[in-house]
């Protein structure tokens, strides 16, 4: 791998927590994460905001203004993960689809290429710009725009199952599934519109657990215990 895309859930960096930041947690991901750019990998990364927000946390405001929220929740996830990324070592920028004032700077695939050949991760933040999308789609399209070889998706349970593992213990999890079957099963790896994204660009998902020891970089070094999504 040259390039990789790796999405984090907002959830997973809260640890127990649920809620905010578990410093611990984002730390461990760091010392994971230079290990890589330290081996020469090119890391993007997306965020989710479910630590803060969802877009439909609120059924009592406009649909438009509470996914703008939750962009910003993004953003917020962010500025401090690239911060706790900067005090191990690490180089950082933080590129977003709107103006964030000296926040961020401006997403273009030419400003984003330039930055990863300085040896500099990369942060995706605010989704695509739009309503109605999510951080799953916005994670795919950037994966896309920017070439990357796959997109890891480091979540809170470990892998892809035929059912909701935390609600059926019987649910069978999956060694690798083709993204034909994730849309033809609504198996929900990532959300439909990201999965006919991926399917119709060819670009392959690697589902695993964050909080497993040392998980990202296990899944570079084929000691991989997740589900890889194939196209």
């Amino acid at each position: 791998m040259q390039r990789i895309l790796l999405k984090l859930s907002g959830e997973a960096l809260a640890g127990e927590k649920k809620t905010g930041f578990d410093e611990e947690t984002v730390r461990k991901v760091a010392l994971q994460v230079k290990e890589l750019t330290d081996g020469g990998i090119q890391v993007g990364i997306v965020i989710g905001g479910g630590n803060f927000w969802r877009g439909r946390t609120s059924e009592n405001i406009d649909r438009t203004k509470a996914d703008q929220i939750g962009m910003l929740a993004t953003v917020m996830n962010c500025i401090y993960v690239s911060e706790i990324f900067r005090s191990v070592g690490m180089q950082t920028n933080i590129l977003t689809p709107f103006e964030c004032g000296s926040f961020t700077k401006l997403f273009s695939k030419d400003r984003a290429n330039k930055y990863f050949e300085r040896g500099q991760v990369v942060f995706f933040a605010g989704g695509t710009g739009h309503p109605y999308f999510s951080t799953d789609t916005g994670v795919v399209l950037r994966a896309i725009e920017v070439e990357a070889d796959v997109i890891l998706l480091a979540k809170s349970i470990d892998g892809v199952y035929d059912d909701d593992p935390n609600k059926n213990p019987s649910a069978r999890k999956y060694d690798e599934v083709t993204i034909d079957e994730v849309i033809a099963k609504n198996l929900q790896v990532v959300d439909m519109t990201a999965s006919i994204l991926a399917r119709d660009n060819r670009m392959p998902m690697w589902v695993f657990g964050l909080n497993e020891e040392n998980s990202i970089v296990n899944t570079l070094k084929g000691r991989f215990n997740g589900t890889k999504v194939t196209v």
